[in-house]
């Protein structure tokens, strides 16, 4: 099984491409902090590769920026070249399947529900979440037991 997941920010601005055949791949690269401390009591980082195509890719490109907080599920590709100078070069990189957005550098982390909702240039109306969705669906019915299949 090859499966990746992975939490993390925007190293820098992705990168959208359009193939020869017209379809579009974006690469980037996720910063994940590791869990321990160094000697200093800091946190590092790894730096990982992760290429999403389609529309998957268009979304990344329109929608995040540096510092954006994504999850990312995929799997491992690995794969070399040879430069020009005749040296072999090896890449690893994370094939998306899906991706979410989880906050912009400036909302701290914030649910992703509510910071796409709010913020986003659509400007798509969110709802009250302390306010009844069911108030405009009529009386409520009585059930007892016996109307339920189990």
């Amino acid at each position: 099984m090859n499966k990746v997941i992975l939490i993390g920010r925007l190293a820098r601005d992705p990168e959208m491409r359009t193939t020869g055949s017209g379809t579009n791949v974006t690469r980037f690269t996720i910063a994940v902090t590791r869990t321990y401390q160094d000697q200093n009591g800091e946190r590092t980082a790894d730096f990982i590769n992760c290429v999403a195509w389609r529309r998957q890719a268009e979304n990344i490109a329109k929608y995040c920026t540096k510092g954006t907080q994504i999850a990312v599920e995929g799997r491992i590709q690995t794969g070399s070249y040879d430069t020009q100078d005749g040296t072999k070069r090896y890449t690893t990189d994370i094939i998306c399947d899906n991706v979410t957005f989880l906050g912009s550098k400036n909302s701290g982390g914030s649910d992703a529900s509510l910071n796409n909702n709010t913020n986003n240039s659509d400007n798509i109306p969110t709802s009250d979440l302390n306010e009844d969705p069911f108030k405009d669906f009529g009386e409520e019915i009585a059930l007892s037991d016996d109307d339920l299949p189990f």
